[in-house]
This record gives C-alpha cells, sequence and structure tokens, in this order.
C-alpha cells in the first residue's frame, strides 16, 4: 500500500513551493501593470504632441506665443461659442459610444 501520509518537512517543502509561485504571480502581475501604465503613458504623450500640433497649426505664429497667450486664445474661441462647442463634443462623445457598444454586440 503507497504512503499517502506525508511527512511535515515534506509538507514544509510544498508550502515553500507555493509561496515561491506566489511571489511570482506577484512579479509577473507587478510587470505586467508596469507595462500597462508606461503604454498608457506613451498614448498620452503621443496624443497631446499630435493635438498640440494640430493647435499650431491654426494659429499663426503660435510657436512664438506662450502657453498663457494660447491658453486665453483658446478661452476666447470656446467662450465665443460654447453651447455649440458642447454641442460639438457631445456629438462625438455620441458617437464614439455608438460605435464602442456596436462593437461589443458584434458576435
Amino acid at each position: 500500500m503507497p504512503k499517502t501520509v506525508k511527512t511535515i518537512s515534506e509538507m514544509k517543502a510544498q508550502l515553500e513551493k507555493i509561496k515561491n509561485e506566489i511571489r511570482q504571480n506577484e512579479n509577473r502581475l507587478k510587470s505586467e501593470l508596469q507595462k500597462k501604465k508606461i503604454l498608457e503613458h506613451n498614448a498620452r504623450t503621443r496624443r497631446l504632441i499630435q493635438r498640440g500640433a494640430i493647435l499650431e497649426s491654426f494659429i499663426d505664429g503660435a510657436t512664438e506665443l506662450t502657453n498663457e497667450q494660447i491658453k486665453m486664445i483658446l478661452q476666447n474661441v470656446f467662450r465665443a461659442e460654447p453651447d455649440s462647442v458642447r454641442e460639438m463634443v457631445a456629438e462625438f462623445l455620441n458617437e464614439k459610444n455608438y460605435q464602442q457598444e456596436n462593437k461589443a454586440s458584434e458576435p
């Protein structure tokens, strides 16, 4: 008949092996979370650069203006037609949400 009762030293070895696996999995999780954070950061940086370039293409001499001056220009633009700007942003967001919902419901 095979031995089914484990000795204390065998149980301790098994416990240590399980603890090691837990540590490895925790480290893998940390690593994956860090990679995700870096990817999100890089995507945000790229988006900010692209949007800044778009902005500069609409303002003559934008490279010569300070950040505060650019901010004042944008505030004036958005104050001039705030309702139409809000409506446009809402329309774009609704369109994006609609597209995402349709993607999710596709088989």
